[in-house]
C-alpha cells in the first residue's frame, strides 16, 4: 500500500494490547503489514517476543513491552517508555481480555477476577492513553475490540449437544465495553482524539476446531454460512486507526458476516 493512501498507517505508532491470540497474533500481523510502527504489550513480553520475531525478520517495525493493565503505575510506565522511544502515540487497540468464568454457575471470585482485568484494566488503559493523544497536536485514535456478545444475548441452540456454552462476565464487559467507548469518544473528540469499537463475530479456531454441530449451526445464523478467520477482523482495526476513517467517532462497527443484521 501507497505511504500516501489514507487507509496506510506507515509513519504511525500504534500501541497494541493482546497480541498472543488467535486474534491478537491476527492484528499484529494486520498492522505490521499496513506499516504501522507497533508496540505489542501483554504480561508476558517472552511470548510476545516469539510471536513478533518473524515479522521483525521480514523488516516489520515490531516492539514488545511488558504490562499489567491491572495496575495503573504499570501502563503509565508503558505510556512514558513508548513516547521516549517514538515521541508519539498514534493509534491504540485494546485486545486484552482475561477469560476466568468457565460456567454460569462459577463462583463469585472469579467474576471478580474478571472485572479487574476486563473492566478496571479497560478503563486505566483508554484514560491514560486519550490523555497522553489529547496532549498531541494531531491527536489520534484509539480502537478497542468487543464482540457481538456485547450486543445480543446468548443462544442456547448453538450450544446444544457440546461442551461449549456461554459465561455470563463476557457478555457483560463487552456490553459495558460498547457505551465506555461512546463516553470516551464524546470526551475526547475535542481534542482530536477519536474512539471506536470493533465487534468480531465468532472466529473459526484451526488449532482447536469448533464442533461441527456448533460450526454449522453458527453458520446459519450468519449471512455468510460461516465463522470467520482471524485475518479477516485486521482490516476494519486497521481502517479505523487509518487517516481514512478521521470523521468516525464513537462507532460500533461489527465484523460478524452478518450475524447481528439477520
Amino acid at each position: 500500500m501507497p505511504e500516501s493512501s489514507p487507509f496506510s498507517l506507515a509513519g504511525k505508532v500504534v500501541v497494541q494490547f493482546g497480541g498472543t491470540g488467535l486474534l491478537g497474533r491476527a492484528l499484529v500481523d494486520a498492522l505490521g503489514a499496513a506499516g504501522a510502527t507497533l508496540v505489542v504489550a501483554s504480561r508476558d513480553q517472552a511470548t510476545i517476543e516469539k510471536g513478533i520475531a518473524t515479522g521483525r525478520a521480514a523488516g516489520r517495525s515490531l516492539h514488545a513491552e511488558q504490562v499489567d493493565i491491572t495496575a495503573e503505575g504499570s501502563v503509565a510506565g508503558l505510556r512514558d517508555r513508548v513516547l521516549a522511544a517514538h515521541g508519539r502515540i498514534d493509534g491504540l487497540v485494546f485486545n486484552a481480555v482475561s477469560r476466568p468464568m468457565r460456567n454460569e454457575r462459577d463462583s463469585v471470585a472469579a467474576w471478580e477476577e474478571s472485572i479487574k482485568v476486563n473492566a478496571t484494566g479497560l478503563f486505566i488503559t483508554l484514560r491514560t492513553f486519550a490523555d497522553a493523544m489529547a496532549a498531541q497536536p494531531a491527536g489520534g485514535s484509539l480502537v478497542n475490540i468487543a464482540s457481538i456478545q456485547g450486543m445480543v444475548g446468548a443462544n442456547p441452540f448453538l450450544y446444544e449437544g457440546t461442551a461449549m456454552g456461554t459465561v455470563p462476565d463476557y457478555f457483560f464487559h463487552k456490553g459495558g465495553m460498547l457505551n465506555l467507548t461512546r463516553h470516551y469518544a464524546s470526551l475526547y473528540g475535542p481534542k482530536k482524539v477519536r474512539v471506536n469499537v470493533v465487534s468480531p463475530g465468532g472466529i473459526y479456531n484451526p488449532d482447536k476446531p469448533q464442533p461441527e454441530p456448533f460450526l454449522g449451526r453458527y453458520g446459519q445464523m450468519t449471512m455468510l454460512g460461516r465463522m470467520a478467520e482471524a485475518r479477516e477482523i485486521g482490516g476494519a482495526v486497521v481502517f479505523l486507526l487509518s487517516d481514512a476513517a478521521s470523521y468516525i467517532t464513537g462507532v460500533n462497527l461489527p465484523v460478524d458476516g452478518g450475524y447481528t443484521a439477520k
